[in-house]
């Protein structure tokens, strides 16, 4: 009884090593970031807001632009405005959506993304045109991170983002209108 058994394994041990076929076509190509992340920071340099297509002036301001390649549905986007610079190398960047206080009035900065574009809104209590520093020449930092990135970070401290993604400043794409 013994030898039929082994018998019939060694049998069975052949016939399994023939149901092999061509090999499937190749996966998908991996990340290639750290510990698999793929994080992306670019710059807009010297872009200025433009109106509202009707020419409302109460409508306010926008800045809109297409992401290429377009990002995956669970990405997210961060955006900071540069409000200030300390020195030639130390930038101070503002999260967005801010509100800003002033004399005026109040001035609104805030933002919309989808996985194909973004836009960038301007909008007041007053009109925004009296304040042309807040609404043309802007520089503004476009961090896009991925959905499957959960580690606890500050996101209004740009900081603290690009630390936490591994971003050097070198890898900053600058794009300047």
């Amino acid at each position: 009884m013994k030898k039929i058994i082994t018998l019939l394994a060694v049998i069975g041990m052949f016939a399994f090593q023939g149901c092999t076929g061509p090999e499937g076509p190749p996966g998908p190509p991996g990340y290639d970031g750290k510990d698999g992340l793929i994080a992306e920071v670019f710059e807009l340099k010297n872009i200025s807001f433009v109106n509202d297509p009707m020419d409302v002036p109460d409508k306010g301001y926008f800045i809109y632009q297409k992401l290429v390649p377009k990002i995956l549905d669970a990405d997210q986007i961060l955006i900071y405005r540069l409000s200030d610079l300390i020195d030639s190398n130390t930038p101070v960047w503002q999260s967005i959506p801010r509100t800003l206080f002033l004399p005026q009035g109040e001035l609104d900065y805030d933002f919309d993304f989808s996985k194909e574009d973004f836009t960038i809104y301007a909008g007041g209590t007053y009109n925004l045109g009296l304040t042309p520093d807040l609404i043309n020449n802007q520089t503004f930092r476009i961090v896009i991170i991925p959905g499957y990135f959960s580690k606890a970070i500050d996101k209004n401290n740009y900081q603290a983002v690009v630390k936490a993604l591994n971003i050097d400043e070198n890898q900053v794409q600058k794009i300047d209108f």
